[in-house]
């Protein structure tokens, strides 16, 4: 109804409408009105690009048969004297540039580009020389049977020896203590503690509880909590060891912390 009114270059019709459709969709809930709404849009824009099309702007377009007439006089040829002088003329015959034309051109347009400098060398110039190719090395192929086993030193290998032997008698001898005081006292629990702890030493402290955990381990003994909730040990009894070796299930594992002012 109001289509002059919004086209009109003076009028803000056009945007006052559009505000005004956009402060109503906040309150759309139907589908039928969110139709209207874009058919609203639809007409805005075909209002906005005929409004657009009838603009005026003062800049001057590109013309590039007058940009090229230009140039061809400031290079020294008019279209319009060749046109009115004779066909006949030596200096402008058949309309042909100057000599100087292009140079005359190119010196004009100097004067708008920066150029780099030009390269020299301080010394005169150099020819170099190809490299020397080396000579290559031929490496020996290994063989294909892949690498030998390395023999271990016989001086590492009884020293592993004399280690593993000393660990065994070592777990033999606590295990042999800790079932003669089950003998000759078996009502009286031990002291997972007062087995292991050295006073004085809390390295051996370390080496005690390295090798009870291979007799809890093999099930020749094992942990309880008495009633202050303090681990205790005693050694297992036939029918118990074969028990645990039958159930999967028995044994847990334990990691224990112990520092030197908890030793103390």
């Amino acid at each position: 109804e109001n289509r002059e009114d919004m086209l009109s270059s003076r009028s803000n019709r056009l945007t006052e409408a559009l505000e005004e459709a956009n402060e109503l969709f906040s309150g759309v809930s139907c589908a039928r009105e969110a139709v209207l709404d874009a058919q609203l849009l639809v007409l805005v824009s075909n209002l906005g690009k005929e409004k657009a099309n009838e603009l005026h702007s003062d800049m001057t377009a590109f013309d590039s048969v007058v940009f090229a007439e230009d140039l061809l006089t400031f290079m020294g040829i008019n279209r319009i004297e060749v046109e009115e002088n004779d066909s006949d003329s030596e200096d402008v015959s058949g309309g042909y540039l100057p000599g100087d034309a292009w140079h005359k051109l190119g010196e004009e347009a100097g004067k708008y580009f920066r150029r780099a400098p030009s390269f020299h060398y301080m010394l005169g110039s150099f020819k170099s020389d190809p490299p020397v190719p080396r000579q290559r090395i031929e490496r020996q192929k290994k063989a294909a049977g892949g690498e030998e086993k390395r023999a271990m030193p016989a001086q590492l290998k009884k020293m592993e020896e004399s280690h593993q032997e000393a660990t065994e008698k070592e777990v033999e001898r606590i295990l042999g203590l800790l079932q003669t005081h089950f003998k000759n006292d078996p009502d009286t629990p031990i002291s997972f503690f007062d087995l292991v702890i050295d006073p004085n030493s809390f390295a051996r402290t370390v080496e005690n509880i390295f090798h009870v955990s291979f007799i809890i381990r093999d099930g020749f003994a094992q942990i309880k909590l008495d009633d202050d909730k303090l681990p205790i040990i005693e050694p297992s009894k036939d029918n118990e060891r074969k028990e645990n070796d039958n159930s999967a299930g028995a044994r847990n594992q334990v990691v224990m912390s112990l520092n030197h002012q908890e030793w103390k």
